[in-house]
């Protein structure tokens, strides 16, 4: 017997499952740049999204109040890539400073967290400073949740210069940094003031970064909208190479998913988890593997191929969905390969993960492309099962 639990949402006249408010205000190189209304408990925030979207930054932060200063948080390899742009599209002040730290997923701690709140505070920041952080989904995480703790909270401004970052991790006030024991054990919601989304900073992004958010933006696919399935179905070539077009389409329409799922569930107690499709399978594959083979969007990639194994297994998921999804995934490229680690070690960092419950492990599946909900009860050796076979049946597929 397994558990789930359902959610309604309604449904626009063109019959997209929405909930959002989108209004154009620029027209850059014959592209609009949207303005997506995010919900949050502190109150809305925009996200500016298209193509020269860091041009309005000075006056979108000029509606954001006073400062007394203004500090970037990112990485010495985003600086180096993006600094000079990112400085002129801000129109930085002289007093501002930028603080850096490494954005790889090991160093996503608590050591992070402090190096940042002693350099902010060497700088002078206060009450009224703004943090700014400009990178991935790694600089956006550890400076949101440092903006949420140094002096009990100052403003914040995601500029999110990965796919990844751009479509979904930017966007839902989660910050937090990760534990030995597991993935972001250690966090808060705090929702940025402004998130500025500008496609043009993706040019620099390596290959392997770029197919890592075109995996979220396939899991927003799976869990909300089939029509955009069917569309990457048929355009992935386009999408994997960059095509303008395909990118000027998706990063809104992924904005628009999440944040019609965020604003109806910030605190994630019940819509906001189908988010987590394939993330109970990630996790574990990150944490047993110490952060240091896969990037989140590689590990996601291989939770969701798991947890569309684990829907079949469990008689919810199509095979005909199962292999849509597991084919389309695929076409992303190769994956660092499946390790080799126990099914129970596995299953015991499941149990860890904050969506456990009482060490009840909960899956989010999909019972048909499109829609997701969240299953709890799930048979420990359907998951084991799926956690010996999934390597296996890719490998097996891949030799045909």
């Amino acid at each position: 017997m397994v558990a789930r639990r359902n959610w309604a949402d309604k449904e626009d006249g063109s019959g997209m499952r929405c909930a959002w408010t989108v209004c154009y205000i620029e027209n850059v190189s014959r592209m609009k740049i949207k303005r997506i209304s995010v919900k949050s408990l502190s109150g809305p925030y925009s996200v500016v999204a298209g193509a020269g979207a860091i041009r309005c930054a000075p006056q979108e932060i000029a509606s954001l109040g006073r400062f007394s200063s203004v500090h970037v948080i990112s990485s010495p390899k985003v600086w180096r890539a993006l600094g000079k742009t990112v400085q002129r599209g801000l129109q930085l002040p002289s007093r501002n400073a930028i603080h850096l730290f490494k954005d790889a997923e090991a160093a996503k701690n608590l050591r992070s967290l402090e190096h940042i709140a002693r350099s902010l505070c060497r700088a002078g920041a206060d009450r009224k400073s703004l943090l700014i952080a400009v990178g991935g989904g790694v600089v956006g995480d550890v400076a949101g949740f440092a903006a949420s703790c140094y002096l009990r909270g100052v403003k914040l401004v995601h500029v999110p210069t990965t796919l990844v970052a751009q479509v979904d991790s930017s966007i839902g006030a989660k910050t937090g940094v990760n534990l030995p024991e597991g993935k972001n054990l250690v966090g808060s919601f705090y929702p940025p003031r402004l998130v500025l989304t500008d496609p043009q900073l993706l040019r620099t992004l390596p290959d392997r970064e770029f197919r890592c958010g075109l995996a979220e933006i396939i899991k927003h696919a799976i869990i909300a909208d089939a029509r955009m399935f069917a569309l990457l179905e048929k355009d992935m070539e386009k999408v994997l190479r960059r095509d303008r077009q395909s990118l000027h389409f998706l990063i809104p329409r992924n904005v628009q998913i999440k944040a019609r799922v965020v604003g109806g569930d910030e605190r994630e107690s019940g819509l906001r988890e189908i988010l987590n499709f394939g993330h109970t399978f990630a996790h574990a594959l990150e944490s047993a593997t110490r952060y240091r083979r896969y990037q989140h969007g590689e590990a996601v990639a291989w939770g969701m191929i798991a947890a569309a194994f684990l829907g079949h297994e469990l008689g919810l998921t199509r095979a005909d969905d199962v292999s849509r999804i597991v084919a389309l995934i695929r076409r992303l490229g190769p994956l660092p390969p499946w390790p080799r680690v126990a099914p129970a070690t596995l299953l015991h960092v499941m149990r860890s993960d904050k969506k456990s419950c009482s060490g009840i492990l909960r899956f989010v599946l999909s019972p048909r492309i499109g829609q997701a909900r969240t299953y709890d009860m799930v048979p420990i050796h359907a998951v084991e099962r799926v956690l010996h076979l999934t390597p296996r049946l890719i490998t097996a597929s891949a030799n045909l």
